[in-house]
This record gives structure tokens, sequence and C-alpha cells, in this order.
């Protein structure tokens, strides 16, 4: 018999979800983790990125106070304290999980696992036997291979910075270059964007994404479209020296890399087990998390199918109930929402315009450009937008889309009615709630 019914590489979202759940059933699981339990979102990533988001808001908010009655003598913002505070979050949240874990009778080794067979894994220098494996190792951000990137950092040392950067330069067009350049400048530091071609968030609907960019310009963001780092030198009194193509160089205190990321599957021992990979490092899987090799699973970003935290939740939840529970289902990828956290964030879910017009051809759109009622009192032009698509020969909302002051919190109620196939004639029949935001959603003629 084997030493587990389960073995689980990789302490992160999914692989938690997992193990917790098989456990749950009745399962003998063992959970390897070499780093700390709890994966990227809640050590390296979603969690303290949103604190930070949090933190930063208060730039804005301290200045809008004034309008409101309130007589703020002195703004005067100490790094120290929220990445202390953050970082301290993080622990309290990395003992939560461990101890979900450790509730749940799974076998928790605080070390690398390698797999060497179908059914075994090595720890250390020795090795133990599960009927199934489970792979759950995420993704790492991508550095580039050019001259001084060592004086650069990527999205994991970000939380650990000595000092705020006087300067720095963003480099990527997507959701995390974006809400790390919301974050900086909120606390005062010069950011510049610089990415590669004309295009950013390239997955969110365009006329939200444009509106971004406006507000962000206003907000003395400088971006560098069609532009490629090729060098960064590291001056004697600290500063970096950025050579660029496509613009002037640029000098800066600080380089993130925010380019993409990249499967954990180097040195896993996949290739000795004979599981199939594909163009990107990702572990190819079926509807099930199953990989060729019968055996041996996959879920979360490990395998590059939607990168989110809580797609890789539903994965190993899936994975759990169909292969431990007696349940056998499989998680529906067509309808996710996503946001990113920026400076005013935007939300989505469902078909963009352009994804509309592409696959059903008869599309309707309904926009509402406002400013919302805080933003007015406090004097700040900043306008939201929020958008519905709609399927012009069926009324059904194919997708919502929004940019403005807590559009997250608001899509997460909305995006229930495109998962619901819900028409643009529920919403016109629905009382709005008054005075909000959200109320334009059911106001759009």
């Amino acid at each position: 018999m084997a030493d587990f019914d389960l073995f689980v590489i990789g302490a992160g979202s999914g692989g938690v979800r997992a193990s917790r759940m098989a456990a749950a059933y009745g399962a003998r699981v063992a959970i390897a983790e070499e780093y700390k339990v709890g994966g990227t979102c809640v050590i390296r990533g979603c969690v303290p990125k949103k604190l930070l988001v949090y933190g930063a808001h208060f730039a804005e908010d301290l200045d809008d106070a004034a309008m409101f009655g309130w007589d703020v003598p002195q703004k005067r913002f100490d790094w120290a304290v929220l990445r202390d505070n953050v970082l301290a979050e993080v622990s309290r949240l990395e003992g939560a999980y461990t101890e979900t874990l450790t509730t749940h009778d799974v076998a928790i080794f605080h070390e690398r696992a390698v797999v060497t067979g179908p059914n075994s894994v090595k720890l250390g220098d020795r090795e133990v036997t599960a009927d199934k494996i489970l792979i759950a190792t995420g993704a790492r951000p991508v550095m580039p291979q050019i001259e001084g990137v060592e004086h650069a950092i990527s999205s994991n040392e970000v939380f650990h910075l000595d000092k705020l950067p006087r300067r720095i330069v963003i480099v990527g067009g997507g959701y995390i270059a974006n809400e790390f350049a919301g974050i900086f400048n909120e606390f005062g530091t010069k950011v510049t964007l610089v990415n590669r071609s004309d295009v950013i968030l390239r997955q969110y609907d365009q006329q939200l994404v444009d509106r971004l960019i406006q507000i962000s310009l206003r907000k003395s963001i400088d971006f560098k479209f069609n532009a490629t780092l090729e060098k960064i030198e590291k001056r004697g009194d600290g500063s970096l020296h950025v050579t660029m193509t496509g613009c002037d160089d640029i000098e800066a205190d600080q380089v993130l890399f925010a380019t993409g990321r990249k499967p954990n599957t180097d040195g896993l021992g996949l290739d000795v087990a004979g599981v199939e990979m594909g163009d990107k490092c990702q572990i190819k899987v079926d509807a099930d998390s199953r990989t060729n090799v019968p055996s041996i699973f996959a879920v979360g970003d490990v395998t590059d199918r939607i990168q989110l935290t809580p797609v890789a939740i539903r994965e190993g939840q899936a994975f759990a109930d169909t292969f431990f529970g007696n349940t056998p289902h499989q998680v529906d990828y067509s309808c996710v929402p996503s946001a990113v956290f920026s400076h005013p964030p935007l939300a989505g879910v469902g078909m963009t315009e352009s994804e509309a017009r592409n696959k059903l051809g008869q599309v309707k759109t309904f926009t509402s450009d406002f400013r919302a009622m805080k933003n007015v009192l406090a004097a700040r032009d900043e306008r939201s937008l929020y958008k519905l698509v709609v399927d012009g020969s069926t009324d059904r909302i194919v997708g919502i889309h929004m940019i403005g002051p807590d559009a997250p919190e608001i899509l997460q109620a909305a995006s229930v009615a495109v998962k619901a196939k819900l028409k643009k004639a529920d919403f016109d029949a629905t009382v709005a709630l008054h005075p909000t935001m959200a109320e334009e959603l059911v106001l759009m003629r």
C-alpha cells in the first residue's frame, strides 16, 4: 500500500484547497512546500498587494477630506510602517493556512519535493509513495536576460524594499505593472511605465483601458510605449541609468519587471515521470486536471489555464470532489470575473465589445459615463465608465465592464447576472438603489 492516497507539491491556494478537501473526505494526504505555506497569492501576490493598494488610496482620501470638512494638518507617509504591517499580516495568514492543514490531519513537509515516478516523490534523501500526485507549484515572475538585470526587482521583492524609491521604472503592460504604477505614484514616487507595444491590459475592454490611461496621465504617470529596456547600469550614488530603445534613456532609483509569469516546473522531475508539457513550460491537463500520466494531476498557475487565485481554488476543489468525494464535476472557465486594482480600479466579466462583435456579430452596447458623487464634492475630475455588452439577437448580457471607485466590489455581484444569462430587460426592470454608483448598471437606456 502507498504511503499516502494523495501527495501534493505546492501549498498555494489550489494545493491547500485540494489537500484540505481530500483529507476531509477521508484520504491520507501529504503536502510539500519549500518556501511558505500560502503560495503566491497570500505570501507575495494579491493579498499583500491589495493591502498596499488600500494604503495608497489614503493619499487621495486625505486630500479629498478637506472638502468634506476635515482638517488634516499634515500628510506624511512612512513606507516602513506599511511594509512591516503588511508582512506581519502575511505571516499571520501563513500560520492560519498551516493550521487549516494541520487541523485536517494533512502531513506537511517543509522541503522541496521532486517527482521520481508515476507514484513516487523524493523528499531530501528519502522517497515516499502515493496513489495520486498533484502538482500545484504555481508560477514565478519572468526576468529578462539583459545586462544589469541583477539591479532590478520583480513583484516578489517589491514588498521588502528598504525604502521608497524616488523614481521607479516599471516594465510591462499587464495588471501587475499597472497596479504597482498606481501604488507607487500615490506614495509620491515618480513612475515611468515602459511597454514594448502600445497596448496594455489587452484582455480588458479597450474603452475602459483608454480611460485608465487618460486618468493615469493626469496623475503624472509617464508612459513609454513601443519602447524596450536594453541595459541597467548602477551609478556610484546607487541610482540607475536605464538604456532604452524607442525612447530617451531614463534615470531611476529602482526598476521593476512585470513582464509575465512562468509556470514553476523546472527541476520537478516531471520529465522522468513522462508528464507532457506545453510550449510555455506549463503542465498539460484535461478537464479533470489529469496529465497524460493517469496518477499525476495539476491545478493552478502551473497549468497556465487562467492564472487567478479563485480559479486555482475551484480547480483544487473540483479535483478533490471528483477523485475523493464521489461528486465528479469540472470547472467552468466561461465566465470568470477579473479586476485590475489600479487607481481607479477596473473590472470585467464576460466578453469585451470587440470579442462580442467578432463572435456574435449583432451586438448592442450601453454605457454610463459619470463622475462619482464623492469625486464631485471633492472637486476631483475623475470620471467612471460602466459598460454593458448585449447580444443583439437575444437581449442577453454577455459582458459587464467598469472602471471607477469600488468597481471590483460591484462587479462581483454583477457577474452573477452574466453567469445566469440575464437579459438587458432584467436590468431595466430592477429598481435602482439611490444614491450609489452601482445604480448606473440598471439605469442605462
